[in-house]
């Protein structure tokens, strides 16, 4: 491998046949598409030739990628992202039954290092196992094992009996709970208890293929190019940590993203009541500051972390619960402010079922305050939801449809398919409340106050709805570089100047990384996932808003009356499509930008 700083190998593992090779990667696809999501991108667009296939089938091909930052101390660089076709998403008009778009997840922990570790830039599973395991891999030893006695575990339990098993807390992993094992299409995969790949159904995916499990313990590392500049920079931003950003890095310590409730809530871009208001009158009671007082113990961090943004403690009050991690902003908000929750030990306790049950919280959030407003609005009732009272700020109510839904019991079985599915069941206008892009649910920043930016995030995201996705095309791409390189958003704006992101690639890969070359890469892995998209059937007016935002006015707050406007937000939607040079029409990119792009291969 000429390219230092990566071993170009990815672990390709066939559940079906048990075949296990290390197939070697294309030096051209790592210049092009860097690891991470890039490179599963590439990697699940070869893999998948056709569109069309059920996501759920054996021919589904899902990736684990770290980055060539993952496994170096770099700080807040040890993210993995999961790839593969999602389960979630759906186009207005395909001619396909399954066509749906890319799905990436991503995830920090330390179990992308590890993969680092064991000699690998990725692992790709395909095909479906007759019986529930798990995989072991120790460096070059990769074992499918029997996980018959682990299925129906949740995550909490397994975590631990699977470290029983291992007999070696030095193994990192990554699993499933009940939600995936059931098909869950909203479900996550978790790794060292809360940390997880929560979005795009990941866990269904990883469950429709009877893998419990992925336990990797290495003792490699890859060669680097230029190690003493690589020296260099790593002082200098450890430096920069300790000194420059001191106070952002202690915000981080206090509260986690956490500290974004109040902010949010005051800042009137909050999901309240099922996205009706902005801003939330009893914030406080499930802000930081109370977490901090009343729950919070511990502060953990990610591998070669500063930040230790994972909060762990124990609530009590109308639950006991242990916390291994939140509230977050968005499991704050979605299973707090969104459902007017603001009983921080009930909030704690949805958030712990959902975690031990492996399913995204900001789904299952907007799918519980979807049926509260449907229910309110007397659209349904209590025999509909059999038995359930689902008033605003229910917690019982709550956790009851959530472990249904986690289960696929009941009404849970129609719930844990998402709002837009629900919707197209309830019929009565209720999909002018349900709140998704592609059939992909929003996240918890609100719209319409700085609707310019959050309109064009939410739209225009290739894996459905993304609050990470950023509002333009700069900052998308930029979101993109960092999601394959393995480093985490919350310390990426310290990245710049004479540590950037692009001279620690240079270091680590021996190539000649430019600003210019950078960016490029960022805007060519953005596209290529576009047009997987619309290979699968999705063009312009799949890059929509919810009716709820063009319709709907805040009523309390600061920011009472605000509202997005439809004509404003076609117009950005076209003006964004020419700065991408995609056609306005269908979205599609032009020749000439996959040309430019080296993505002539996707030409249709």
């Amino acid at each position: 491998m000429s390219i230092k700083g990566y071993y170009g190998r990815l672990l390709d593992i066939n559940l079906t046949t048990g075949e296990i090779k290390k197939t070697q990667i294309p030096e051209e696809d790592i210049k092009h598409f860097i690891g991470g999501r890039g490179l599963g991108t590439k990697l699940l667009w070869d893999k998948l030739p056709n569109p069309g296939i059920d996501p759920l089938s054996p021919e589904n091909a899902i990736l684990y990628m770290p980055g060539p930052f993952s496994g170096l101390p770099i700080p807040s660089s040890s993210r993995t992202c999961v790839v593969t076709k999602s389960p979630r998403t759906s186009a207005l008009n395909s001619k396909y039954e399954y066509g749906s778009t890319v799905s990436y997840s991503n995830m920090g922990g330390f179990f992308g290092p590890e993969i680092r570790f064991a000699g690998y830039d990725g692992i790709c599973v395909i095909g479906k196992a007759s019986k529930p395991v798990y995989i072991k891999i120790i460096d070059d030893e990769v074992e499918i094992c029997d996980a018959s006695k682990f299925w129906g575990m949740g995550t909490d339990e397994f975590d631990n009996a699977l470290i029983e098993e291992l007999g070696d807390r030095k193994f990192e992993s990554c699993y499933i709970g009940p939600a995936g094992e059931n098909l869950v299409p909203m479900a996550s995969i978790l790794n060292t208890a809360a940390r997880a790949a929560g979005r795009g159904g990941t866990g269904c995916v990883m469950g429709s293929k009877n893998l419990k499990a992925i336990a990797v313990k290495g003792t490699q590392m890859p060669k680097l190019g230029d190690h003493k500049k690589y020296l260099e920079l790593l002082e200098k931003v450890r430096t920069s940590f300790k000194e420059e950003n001191k106070d952002d890095l202690e915000w981080w310590r206090y509260g986690g993203t956490a500290n974004a409730l109040t902010a949010s809530s005051k800042s009137g871009t909050q999901a309240v009541k099922n996205y009706s208001e902005g801003t939330f009158g009893e914030i406080e009671k499930i802000g930081a500051a109370a977490n901090r007082e009343q729950v919070w113990k511990r502060d953990f961090a990610c591998f070669s972390c500063q930040l230790a943004c994972k909060k762990s403690g124990i609530a009590k009050g109308s639950y006991s619960v242990m916390v291994h991690d939140g509230p977050e902003y968005e499991t704050g908000t979605l299973f707090g402010a969104n459902l007017l929750i603001s009983d921080l030990a009930g909030l704690q306790k949805l958030i712990a079922v959902a975690d031990d049950y492996g399913i995204d919280i900001i789904s299952a959030g907007n799918v519980i305050g979807f049926l509260m407003e449907a229910y309110e609005k007397g659209i349904i009732d209590s025999k509909f939801l059999e038995g359930i009272e689902l008033t605003w700020g229910n917690v019982e109510g709550s956790l009851e449809l959530l472990q249904k839904m986690c289960n696929r019991q009941g009404i849970g079985d129609l719930a844990c398919r998402g709002v837009k599915y629900l919707a197209e069941e309830i019929k009565q206008d209720s999909s002018k409340f349900a709140i998704h892009v592609k059939g992909h649910e929003l996240a918890a920043w609100n719209v319409p106050v700085n609707s310019e930016y959050w309109s064009i995030c939410y739209a225009t995201s290739n894996r459905g709805a993304c609050h990470m996705n950023g509002g333009s095309p700069e900052r998308q791409d930029m979101a993109t570089l960092r999601d394959s390189l393995a480093a985490c958003s919350f310390a990426s704006g310290w990245y710049k100047n004479e540590i950037s992101y692009s001279k620690f690639l240079t270091a680590i890969t021996g190539l000649d990384w430019t600003d210019e070359e950078f960016a490029k890469a960022g805007t060519r892995i953005f596209t290529l996932e576009k047009m997987f998209n619309y290979r699968e059937g999705f063009i312009r007016e799949d890059d929509n808003l919810p009716y709820k935002f063009f319709e709907n006015k805040f009523t309390f707050g600061d920011f009472k009356g605000s509202i997005v406007d439809k004509k404003e937000f076609e117009k950005n939607l076209t003006e964004y499509y020419k700065l991408r040079g995609w056609d306005t029409e269908t979205s599609k990119p032009s020749d000439d930008v996959l040309n430019e792009l080296d993505l002539e291969f996707t030409i249709m």
